[in-house]
């Protein structure tokens, strides 16, 4: 296993991502599998990386002011709790049907951020409205994410930016909510898989530099129109490995 090739991809991936907000597990997990870690590995690893670049970028959201915990929060509550509705009629429904009709919504929501103009009605600044609007935001989240067995981060950031949600707030905020669903799905397997040490230290060391040289170029070098076309980007990515994936 060539570490060194390990850690570059993973310091970039986690770093591009990192400003959008998002995990790279997507990103990563088939990278690893086409390099020959074994799958149930490779996904361990994912989601283990997209905790350890959160966990760095998302304080750095938080001291730049991007996260809007009034919004994020009851997203977070919500998501956790309609869950386990999503996985329950997600047995009962195609799966492949319902992944391309998400990457369909993908391919829809990153045209919109890459030519859309930022929509003139801000999201209301009332504490009531704020909590509203996660808890909706939230429910429909955590059903989708069991649903499909994703993350919500993708699904997420397009909608907060779609309510008037200033891009690097949407984005600030979507890096909590993916936090706190990555911490969940990798507990879920961390008993799963034994996980190289070396490996471990390597690709989490390249993912938490990746996260906070990230940040640091959203906050000081990217203006709200780059980083809009960036997630607009991230978003037709995300789309095109879901419907590779099913193809």
């Amino acid at each position: 296993m060539n570490y060194a090739v390990i850690a570059l991809v993973v310091f970039l991936l986690a770093g591009f991502m990192a400003m959008a907000g998002l995990g790279a597990a997507f990103l990563i997990i088939p990278i690893f599998y086409y390099m020959g870690v074994p799958l149930p590995t490779a996904i361990s690893m994912g989601l283990l990386l997209n905790v350890v670049a959160l966990a760095f970028a998302t304080p750095g959201h938080h001291r730049a002011g991007n996260i809007n915990y009034r919004v994020g929060l009851p997203i977070v509550a919500f998501a956790v709790l309609l869950a386990p509705v999503g996985a329950h009629v997600g047995t009962r429904i195609n799966h492949e049907l319902l992944i391309g009709g998400f990457a369909a919504f993908l391919v829809v929501a990153g045209a919109m951020m890459l030519f859309r103009r930022q929509p003139k009605a801000r999201l209301q600044s009332s504490r009531a409205v704020e909590i509203a609007t996660g808890s909706t935001v939230g429910g429909g989240v955590g059903f989708l994410a069991g649903l499909l067995g994703v993350g919500g981060g993708s699904f997420v950031l397009p909608v907060l930016h779609g309510v008037g949600v200033e891009p690097r707030e949407a984005a600030g905020t979507t890096a909590l909510v993916a936090l706190t669903s990555s911490l969940s799905g990798f507990a879920a397997r961390a008993t799963l898989t034994a996980l190289d040490p070396v490996f471990v230290i390597v690709a989490g060391t390249a993912a938490a530099a990746g996260a906070v040289v990230g940040i640091r170029v959203v906050s000081v070098h990217l203006s709200n129109t780059a980083l809009k076309r960036m997630i607009g980007i991230v978003l037709w990515l995300v789309a095109a490995k879901m419907l590779i994936d099913i193809i």
